[in-house]
């Protein structure tokens, strides 16, 4: 009866309970349009750009980087704390069982005729079996403040790892479209190469009829030289950029076979953030944020109960005896039962202490949590108006480049004619190399803003509704709804 009147009153709570932080979330984006409808990315947002290779290289990393096993073993490990700070919650018992033998020598002496001693032996043998219950009342709730906090750190750490699968999956696209736009500026180098051995061909003939000078030859031919000397260059940030695709994707860069196509031929998907407060149960790093600051909501819990005293129970039930054929008799029952309660009276602040660390914890974690907010509205405005920009920026240079081309193609035909210098002819190419370079990395920048917008609306993540600590029953060790990578090597066990 005693032991169950202290399992009915415990469950007291000190507090504090936690509750949403309030935050300053603005109405709608700055960058958008209040008539343009939301179109969030899907969990396989990839597929939009219409490339089989990035459809390959990312499905690899999902399953090999090296990252994202790293943050799975996390998760395991954050697990396994939970259940090492659920066992307080439940009685413990052991099972004892032990045997001894013992021998005692006694001497005699006998007085009267004769006299003499003699010499007993007494063999004593002792057998015992039992069982040992050991359990602490959590009467003002800090083992299991002491557990809540560790299932948000594995919440946390789900989070944590979706938050890494985002990062690792656009790193792989954001290194796919480089290499893609450094093969398109390496064709354009080589295209303006040819055109301009053409122009030195030309030249070279007019100088032999006469026509040309040296020093037209020499301007034409410096050209030359230097568009050429920029194709080594292109070819080694080129071959860096596949390299770097290895450690993304979980192997050695000598497995890299893909080579890279064209920026141009890839297709641009639509996407359209909503409201801003519909943006922060889509970012997984906002969540990880507010995971973090849950756990040490209930680590304040654990340290204010920590003031309180501590109520222990203990029993034993077993049998004695000193015959073992007698062992299990009513006579060899032994049984007994304990409780005792420790106050801290004086400990040297050292609870004090604590309490204070966990508060000061948690206003830290709250001020990352607010940033972390902010930050996301942040990410979607930049990748906004960086898309917004690159987009008019494309279509002006694209205009560019027709202009150039057309310009050099008349040069290029009044050279030969004999109606324009060689000068012209130099400025038009050096123009029109420089426009298609420029519209290359302009393209590039297009991709990434692009890319950079799909990364800041969580990349098709979705947050798990209802209570944070609740959100995943049982916390099983793989991967939950909402992530977007796979176990490495299978099923984590």
């Amino acid at each position: 009866m005693a032991i169950a009147t202290v399992l009915l009153l415990t469950g007291c709570s000190l507090g504090p309970d936690y509750h949403k932080p309030a935050l300053d979330i603005p109405p709608q984006f700055r960058a958008t349009a209040t008539t343009q409808a939301a179109a969030w990315p899907t969990q396989d947002w990839w597929h939009g750009f219409n490339s089989p290779e990035l459809n390959g290289l990312i499905a690899a990393a999902r399953v090999q980087n090296f990252d994202i096993a790293a943050a799975i073993a996390r998760i395991r490990q954050a697990d396994a704390q939970v259940r090492i700070a659920g066992a307080p919650l439940l009685p413990s018992l052991d099972a004892t069982a032990g045997a001894s033998w013992s021998q005692i020598g006694l001497s005699s002496r006998s007085f009267g005729a004769g006299g003499g001693s003699s010499t007993r032996t007494i063999n004593e043998h002792n057998y015992n079996l039992g069982l040992n219950v050991a359990y602490e009342a959590d009467f003002w709730g800090k083992n299991r403040a002491t557990r809540q906090a560790a299932v948000s750190s594995a919440v946390f750490s789900r989070f944590d790892q979706q938050t890494m699968a985002l990062a690792v999956v656009t790193d792989v696209a954001q290194t796919w479209f480089t290499a893609l736009a450094l093969a398109d500026r390496l064709a354009v180098a080589q295209q303006n190469l040819a055109a301009s051995e053409q122009t030195l061909a030309v030249i070279r003939g007019r100088l032999d009829a006469g026509t040309a000078t040296a020093l037209d030859l020499a301007q034409q031919q410096a050209l030359v030289d230097g568009q050429r000397a920029n194709i080594p260059a292109f070819r080694n940030q080129l071959e860096t950029e596949l390299n770097g695709l290895g450690i993304l994707v979980g192997v050695p860069p000598e497995r890299i076979t893909v080579r890279p196509g064209t920026l141009t031929a890839l297709s641009l998907p639509f996407v359209w953030p909503g409201l801003p407060s519909q943006l922060l149960a889509r970012r997984p790093d906002v969540a990880s944020a507010e995971a973090q600051l849950v756990a040490a909501n209930f680590e304040i819990k654990a340290a204010r109960a920590a003031f309180f005293p501590t109520i222990q129970l203990t029993g034993q039930r077993g049998f004695a005896n000193a015959a073992l054929g007698s062992l299990f008799t009513p006579g060899g029952i032994v049984a007994s039962l304990a409780a005792n309660a420790l106050q801290p009276v004086f400990d040297g602040g050292l609870l004090r202490g604590q309490l204070e660390q966990s508060k000061g914890r948690y206003e830290e974690l709250l001020a990352d949590y607010r940033k972390a907010v902010v930050q996301a509205f942040t990410d979607v405005e930049a990748a906004l108006i960086a898309w917004r920009y690159t987009t008019e920026q494309e279509a002006a240079e694209q205009q560019a480049v027709n202009t150039a081309r057309r310009a050099a193609d008349i040069a290029r035909a009044q050279l030969a004619a004999g109606t324009v210098d060689v000068t012209t002819v130099l400025n038009t190419e050096l123009t029109l190399y420089n426009d298609e370079d420029a519209l290359t990395q302009i393209r590039l920048s297009r991709f990434l803003a692009l890319l950079s917008l799909y990364k800041s609306l969580g990349g098709g993540w979705v947050q798990p509704s209802g209570p944070i600590q609740d959100q995943f029953p049982g916390l099983s060790p793989g991967l939950l709804p909402g992530a977007i990578a796979l176990p490495v090597g299978g099923n984590v066990r």
